[in-house]
C-alpha cells in the first residue's frame, strides 16, 4: 500500500502558529473552536514546524502548546479519516518531519504543555515530547479502541515503556477518560501546574535548556538516551567515554570547565 505525502491544499487559515523567541521554537495548535483537532492542514503545518525545530541549528528546543481551552480532541475523522483508512496518511515529506517522531533520530528537545481535552494523538505527541506539562484540568483518554482502531500514533511503543506495562494497558484497552492526577501518576505528565500557567512553566523549562545548558551537551545527552533505548544499554554505556572526550574537545565544554574555575555561568555556543 503506498503513502502519500498530505498536503494543505489551498488552505490559507494558520492552524499552527509558529513563533521563535530567543533560541525556542513556540508551536502552538490553533483550531480552538474545534477542540483543535488535527485536519490536513494542522498536521501539515506541525511537520513544517517541526521540520525547523530539528533542522535549525539557532533553535535549541521547542515548546508544543494549544490555543484555547483544549489542547487537542485528537483527528479530525472526518477529514482525515479516509487517508488513515486508505493506509496513505504519511506526515513525512520535503521540509517535513513527524511530529510523532516516527520517522528517525531527534535531537531537539520539546516541552509539551497541555489543558483541558488531551486525546487520542494528543497523547501520542506527549509521549513524542521530552517533558510535558499539564494544567490541573487536563484530561486524557485514549479511546481510538472505541472507534473499532487503535493507537497508531507511538502509544503502544511509548506508554508502556514510559508508564508500565499495566498502566499503559489499563488505558490503551479501555478507552476510558482519566484525570490529571493520574496522568501525573504514570509518569506521563512531569507537572501540573494552575490552569493558564501551563504555557508559562514550559516555555521557563525551554528557555532554561537553551540558555543555561550546553546545546551539544544536551544533543548528546539526547543521542545516549535514544541509542540505550533503540541499541540497548550495552550499546550505550560504550559510547560513554568516548563521548565525553568529544565535548570536552569543543568550544562548549573549554567554556563549562573554565566557568567552573571562574566562578561564573557558561556562555555556550553550541561549538
Amino acid at each position: 500500500m503506498t503513502e502519500t505525502t498530505i498536503s494543505a491544499g489551498t488552505q490559507q487559515d494558520t492552524a499552527v502558529t509558529v513563533e521563535r523567541r530567543g533560541h525556542v521554537l513556540l508551536m502552538g495548535l490553533n483550531r480552538p473552536e474545534k477542540r483543535n483537532a488535527f485536519n490536513l492542514a494542522m498536521i501539515d503545518q506541525l511537520s513544517a514546524a517541526y521540520y525547523e525545530l530539528e533542522n535549525d541549528d539557532e533553535i535549541r528546543c521547542g515548546v508544543l502548546f494549544g490555543h484555547g481551552e483544549h489542547f487537542t480532541g485528537g483527528l479530525d475523522l472526518a477529514e482525515v479519516g479516509p487517508l488513515v483508512r486508505e493506509g496513505r496518511l504519511n506526515f513525512s515529506g520535503p521540509g517535513r518531519r513527524d511530529p510523532w517522531r516516527k520517522d528517525g533520530t531527534w535531537t531537539t528537545p520539546v516541552v509539551a504543555a497541555v489543558q483541558g481535552w488531551t486525546m487520542t494523538l494528543a497523547i501520542e505527541l506527549l509521549l513524542a515530547a521530552d517533558v510535558r506539562i499539564a494544567a490541573s484540568d487536563a484530561r486524557f483518554a485514549q479511546m481510538e479502541i472505541n472507534r473499532g482502531i487503535y493507537a497508531f500514533g507511538g502509544a503502544t511503543i511509548r506508554l508502556p515503556r514510559d508508564a508500565g506495562w499495566g498502566n499503559a494497558m489499563r488505558w490503551l484497552l479501555t478507552g476510558e477518560p482519566y484525570d490529571v492526577q493520574e496522568a501525573h501518576r504514570i509518569g506521563l505528565v512531569q507537572e501540573v501546574v494552575e490552569p493558564g500557567l501551563q504555557v508559562d512553566r514550559a516555555i521557563e523549562l525551554a528557555e532554561a535548556i537553551a540558555t543555561r545548558s550546553a546545546p551539544l551537551g544536551v544533543k548528546a545527552t539526547l543521542a545516549s538516551a535514544h541509542r540505550a533505548r533503540l541499541e540497548g544499554e550495552a550499546a550505550a554505556f560504550a559510547r560513554l567515554d568516548s563521548d565525553m572526550a568529544d565535548l570536552f574537545d569543543t568550544d562548549d565544554g573549554r567554556e563549562g570547565l573554565q566557568s567552573f574555575i571562574e566562578r561564573r555561568e557558561a556562555r555556550f555556543t553550541g561549538r
